[in-house]
This record gives structure tokens, C-alpha cells and sequence, in this order.
């Protein structure tokens, strides 16, 4: 039961540290990681499903609630305004950057609002995501192990 329960921890806090809520799911990965009790490619494959699902919660949301005043709600003018001229001056290439922390939740968002095909946003944001995972699970390993 208590691998269970750290694999859910870790996917909920991926998952909402994705959104556009404040989390941390760095802290957990390597935590888990540390303990040597759980296997580094399922912790790798739960970390990115729930950091991808997270974003393309984001997604939706821009694409739901684009033009309404809702979404400005959720998203601030700053963290809107630097998310689009990212994708404005990089495209959907952009979203390889959604991992980068204060304008990568925000960008998701932005391909939402901006109708990039689904398709092509989740497969650069799972490129993106994963390859965070695997870069600090690599540096943890490197360096601790």
C-alpha cells in the first residue's frame, strides 16, 4: 500500500504542479528517489503522465475559456503576456518549453487558446516533460548514486 500511495503522491503532485497552480513535483521525485524503494522507470513514467495530463488540463482550459474573462482569472496579464509572445515568435516549437518554471503552465494554456492541433501539442509536451524528468533523474543518479 505505501508504494502505491507514493506512486499517487508523486502523479498528483505532477499533475499539479502542470496546472496552473503552484506545486513542486521536483521535490517528490527526488525524494522517492533517494529512498531506493521504487523503480526509476515507473517513477519516470508516473512523474510525466500526471505532468502531461496536468498540461493538457491547461490546454483545454485556454481553449474553453479563451476570450471569456474567466480565463484572465486564471492566468495574469504578465504570465499571459510573456507565454504569447513566446508562442507568437516560436510557434508550436515553443511548447518544448513547457517545462520552464512561471511561462510553461501558462503556455500550455496559450496552445489551448490558440488552437494548436492536440496532436502536435502532445507530443512536444511530452517531449518536454519527460525529458525534464529524465535530465534531473539522471542528475540525481550521477550524483548521489
Amino acid at each position: 500500500m505505501d508504494i502505491l500511495l507514493a506512486y499517487a503522491g508523486l502523479f498528483a503532485a505532477a499533475f499539479l504542479a502542470a496546472t496552473l497552480l503552484p506545486a513542486q513535483s521536483e521535490a517528490v521525485l527526488v525524494a522517492l528517489l533517494f529512498t531506493d524503494r521504487y523503480s526509476v522507470l515507473m517513477l519516470l513514467a508516473v512523474a510525466s503522465a500526471g505532468n502531461v495530463l496536468g498540461s493538457c488540463v491547461n490546454y483545454w482550459v485556454g481553449r474553453l475559456l479563451a476570450g471569456t474573462r474567466h480565463f484572465h482569472r486564471l492566468v495574469s496579464e504578465r504570465q499571459l503576456g510573456h507565454a504569447e509572445a513566446w508562442y507568437r515568435r516560436y510557434g508550436r516549437w515553443s511548447l518544448l518549453a513547457s517545462w520552464v518554471p512561471l511561462i510553461g503552465d501558462p503556455l500550455t494554456a496559450v496552445a489551448g487558446t490558440l488552437r494548436e492541433p492536440f496532436a502536435s501539442f502532445l507530443v512536444l509536451v511530452t517531449i518536454a516533460k519527460v525529458g525534464r524528468y529524465l535530465v534531473l533523474i539522471g542528475a540525481q543518479q550521477a550524483w548521489f548514486s
